[in-house]
This record gives structure tokens, C-alpha cells and sequence, in this order.
């Protein structure tokens, strides 16, 4: 009798790091379980990186992106490229992570195929569906479909109930991340900046609310703090977006306190977050990597779907205000009793044995029984 076989979907660099736990730990379970590690290319070079530090390449590459796409050129070339691969192999399971349009079309082609789909961060919620744009109705979306749901926190189990979902079906395991992150800031050596005796000030903003006016008072503001702080260097890892870049650069380019850098390969990135005194991101993964390793993130967002660093006291939710960014960025720089309170703060996102409570719930789905772990609650 063949052996069950998992798909783990992957598209962006995010779901690269957030997945490579799960899938290695599912092989570690290869005499039970066949694991296929499925990538979009929807960033494809860098989830590339991104895989290559955990030792892991894609097994199928569906090579999507064109240049100029649309979001809904980008759904459809994914949706059909899947639906062919799940025909052909027949998976027993789908899983996919958080809320990439590449989620999105890995959970409705598990829909139409009649595939059982695990959510992996599951229960992430903002108040409207707008917000972030298209994330929101992506994960909103997977959720609808899903067989089994992997929230990281109880927040986010407790969203899910509201809507209805099955308890018995909900798994909250912490966060995928903070596997990854654990195990890269233990295993890897820091040599960013060591001519650098200062803070370091990291920026990494990218989200598509945040193009145009926005990202240039992030930049005005980052300008403002490296200037206000003489011993501060400012790192500004820049994503590959043209719209990013032709924001940030023409303001901060010149200043010779600032470093516009590529995008560091994940292990790199890991230990830039270390090598920080203080993160300013959009991103939702830093929210969640950077207080597992004491830094305080000050967030340049509106709104967020997780609150629980909000509400531990880890980050802070800032905004793109240029006057709101700067006076919070005052605060820790100057302020021992503020940074310290950060900094300390417990992180809520998980202890780094998510991956093995995912995959003890999938194996329980397709009747293997494997080591259980507590749940992460």
C-alpha cells in the first residue's frame, strides 16, 4: 500500500522559512509519510536562498511570475499550474502557510480536488478584509477550506472559533517562525558590522499599502532618527521591488551613517536582527522573529493581526506618521527604562516545537500516530 503523501506550498521567501521546519520534520517521518515540497517561484530567487539554508530545495518549481503581473494573472497561472501537479500526484494532504496569494490557491485547488488543507498560521485577523491588502481575504479565505487549522496563539484560535470553526479541527502550536529562527541564531556566526562599535538601526518595509507617499515619510523618519543619534548606523535591507527602492533611495542613499543593502539570505538576516539595537518593519515575520531574540520592533503599520506582541509589550505599533515614528524611535533610543521594558518582554509566539505539533496532527489526520507535543497554550 503506498504511503500517504503531504504537499507543503510554498511561494514567497515567508513561507520558505515558516515552512522548512514542518517539512523536516515530516521527513523525519519518511518510513510513514512521503513529504513533496511544492514552490510557486512567486519570489523565486529568494525563496530559493531561503530554502537552501535548511538544507532544502523545492521538488517541483511551478516558475509562475512574469514580469508586470497582476494579482489576478499571478491566482490563476498558480491555480492552474497546482491543480495539474495535484492531479498527477494525488496528494492525501495540502499544506500551506499564512496568507500569500500562493495560500490562497493552494487551499481552493485542495478545495476542488476534495484534498484535505492544513492552514499553517492560521486565525491571523484585522478588523476589515482590505486590510492588508490582499493578505487579509487570503488567509480568510484559506480558513473557509480547511481541514485543519494551526493557529500560533490563542488570540488566533479564539478568531477562529468565532467564525465558526470545528474546535476539535484547531491545533495551536505557536509559530513556525520562531522553529526557524531559534535554530539559525544558535548555529551561526555574526559578522555584520564589527567596524561598528554603535547601535544599529534596521528598516525593512515593503508591503503594498505602504508604496508611494507612505514608505517616503518611513524613509524621512529613519532619516531623522540616524541623524538625531550619531552613534547609530542605519541598515536598510532593501527588497527587490522597483517601487520600494525608487522610494527609499533618492532620501537615504547619501547619507554616510546609512547601508542600503540586498536582501540578506535568511541565516544573514537572522543575525542582522541580533546585530540591531532597534528594528523599524512592515513585516509581519520580524514581529514575531525579532522579540523572540530581544529586540524591540517598532511597527509601521496601522493595524495588525498579531496583537499578542502589541499586547506583551514586545512591539509597538507605529504606523507611517512621520512625527509618531520618530518620537517612538526617540523613546528607546534615549531612553534605558523604555528600551529595557521591550526588550525583556516575554515573546508570545511560541518555544520552537511548532513544527512537531503540526506534524503530529497531520499524521493523526491521514491514521498515523506519532510523539505528541503539548499544545502551545
Amino acid at each position: 500500500m503506498p504511503k500517504p503523501l503531504v504537499f507543503c506550498v510554498v511561494g514567497t521567501r515567508p513561507e520558505a522559512i515558516k515552512v522548512a521546519p514542518v517539512v523536516q520534520e515530516l521527513r523525519r517521518f519518511s518510513d510513514e509519510v512521503d513529504t513533496l515540497l511544492v514552490s510557486t517561484g512567486q519570489h523565486r530567487e529568494i525563496l530559493h536562498q531561503a530554502l537552501a539554508t535548511f538544507g532544502l530545495a523545492a521538488d517541483e518549481d511551478l516558475a509562475i511570475m512574469q514580469h508586470g503581473q497582476t494579482l489576478a494573472q499571478v491566482t490563476s497561472r498558480a491555480l492552474e499550474k497546482l491543480d495539474a501537479l495535484m492531479e498527477r500526484h494525488q496528494p492525501s494532504m495540502v499544506l500551506g502557510q499564512g496568507d500569500t496569494t500562493t495560500t490562497f490557491t493552494a487551499a481552493l485547488g485542495a478545495f476542488y480536488r476534495r484534498i484535505p488543507f492544513g492552514h499553517i498560521e492560521a486565525g491571523l485577523r484585522t478588523d476589515t478584509i482590505e486590510n492588508p491588502f490582499p493578505e487579509e481575504f487570503n488567509r480568510r479565505a484559506a480558513g473557509l477550506v480547511a481541514a485543519l487549522h494551526f493557529p500560533p496563539t490563542s488570540w488566533a484560535r479564539e478568531n477562529l472559533l468565532r467564525e465558526g470553526k470545528d474546535p476539535s479541527q484547531i491545533f495551536v502550536t505557536g509559530n513556525t517562525g520562531i522553529d526557524a529562527v531559534l535554530k539559525t541564531a544558535n548555529s551561526e556566526h555574526n559578522d555584520w558590522y564589527p567596524e561598528h562599535s554603535g547601535r544599529v538601526l534596521l528598516l525593512t518595509t515593503h508591503r503594498r499599502e505602504n508604496w508611494g507617499e507612505p514608505q517616503r515619510r518611513i524613509a524621512e523618519a529613519a532619516h531623522q532618527l540616524v541623524e538625531a543619534f550619531p552613534d547609530t548606523l542605519l541598515v536598510v535591507a532593501m527588497h527587490p521591488n522597483p517601487q520600494v527602492r525608487e522610494a527609499l533611495y533618492p532620501i537615504l542613499g547619501a547619507h554616510e551613517r546609512v547601508r542600503m543593502i540586498e536582501p540578506p539570505e535568511y541565516a544573514r538576516f537572522v543575525k542582522l536582527m541580533q546585530r540591531s539595537d532597534l528594528i523599524l518593519s512592515d513585516s509581519g515575520g520580524v514581529q514575531e522573529e525579532a522579540p523572540a531574540l530581544g529586540i524591540p520592533v517598532l511597527v509601521l503599520r496601522d493595524t495588525t493581526e498579531r496583537p499578542e506582541g502589541v499586547d506583551a509589550g514586545t512591539v509597538r505599533l507605529v504606523g507611517t506618521d512621520f512625527g509618531r515614528i520618530v518620537s517612538e524611535g526617540t523613546r528607546l533610543l534615549s531612553d534605558e527604562k523604555a528600551y529595557a521594558q521591550m526588550a525583556q518582554a516575554v515573546s508570545p509566539y511560541g518555544d520552537g516545537k511548532a513544527s512537531e505539533r503540526i506534524r503530529y496532527a497531520v499524521l493523526r489526520h491521514l491514521g498515523i500516530e506519532s510523539e505528541e507535543e503539548a499544545m502551545w497554550i
